[in-house]
């Protein structure tokens, strides 16, 4: 059974219509009638609030409309993800070209190589995903919500059911509406380093919590497997030695690495009392209070 299925069965049982449900989740009843109709996909558990707020409200398990939406999201993905990238709206792409006024000229001649190459979909990505990290964040701030609904002129009902549209968008899908109401007004300009594709972006500060995000991409080494030390699985299994330890301590003297000589368990022993000593943990010194001066 599918999300929709289970909302409007419960509402039957409830004796409830769409309307209700609208008022319950501080939506628009078209929100809630496209959803029921099948016409507007569920949106990501992830990234709205609208199945806690519905599950309260129709007395579900906790999780259970989550639970339900992301396996006929799953199943709808699935579908997808052979088509073909589409081109960003016209629109769009000269929204983001205008907030790069350093390098437009240049960013403009690699975007336009392709309808929606790496790059173009490298900096969507980018910017899409730090303007929807701010509506996350916002979005049980009523205050926030009425300055943009103010900024876009809709009623506050409207600016939710837009901002939970928008973080459901992904870079793929994202709508020429998104980038008006979201991208230009959060996003002031942003930058990249073409040769290491680092991404710099600015932020409205009337709207944003931060000002500026960095994203750097930085090649990692492979992580070496760990390999238990045979002195410290010794140190371990002799209860004389290790037997008070804490898991803390344990877990500090497993972590020690040595490149030739390999220790014995009496070492762990002795690193142990060493990191229990308080001569090789001197307090910090508190600055002494002044008497003060009787009057």
């Amino acid at each position: 059974m599918d999300v929709t299925l289970v909302i409007k069965q419960r509402l039957r049982e409830l004796g409830l219509d769409q309307r209700d449900l609208a008022i319950a989740t501080q939506v628009t009843e078209s929100y809630v009638s496209q959803l029921l109709t099948r016409k507007k996909a569920p949106p990501a558990p992830g990234r709205t609030d609208i199945y806690d707020k519905m599950g309260e409200f129709l007395k579900l398990p906790a999780g259970e409309l989550s639970r339900l939406a992301e396996v006929q999201r799953r199943e709808e993905m699935k579908k997808r993800v052979t088509e073909p990238p589409r081109p960003l709206f016209k629109e769009c792409r000269e929204l983001i070209l205008r907030k790069n006024e350093p390098k437009r000229k240049e960013v403009r001649r690699i975007f336009e190589k392709e309808p929606f190459g790496e790059l173009e979909r490298l900096v969507t990505q980018k910017l899409l995903d730090v303007a929807q990290g701010v509506a996350k964040e916002e979005l049980r701030n009523e205050e926030w919500l009425r300055v943009m609904a103010q900024l876009s002129s809709r009623s506050y009902e409207q600016m939710r059911v837009a901002v939970l549209e928008f973080l459901d968008t992904d870079v793929f899908n994202v709508s020429l509406e998104s980038c008006v109401s979201f991208l230009d007004p959060i996003i002031d300009s942003w930058d990249i380093d073409l040769k290491t594709f680092g991404v710099e972006v600015v932020l409205n500060r009337r709207l944003a919590p931060a000002s500026l995000k960095r994203f750097e991409f930085v090649e990692l080494q492979p992580q070496q497997p760990f390999a238990i030390e045979p002195g410290f699985e010794q140190f371990l299994k002799d209860k004389s030695l290790s037997a008070d330890a804490t898991e803390e301590e344990i877990e500090f003297l497993k972590l020690l690495k040595f490149k030739d000589r390999r220790p014995g368990p009496l070492y762990y022993y002795r690193e142990l009392q060493n990191l229990r000593d308080p001569l090789h943990f001197p307090a910090t010194a508190q600055p002494k209070e002044h008497p003060r001066a009787s009057g």
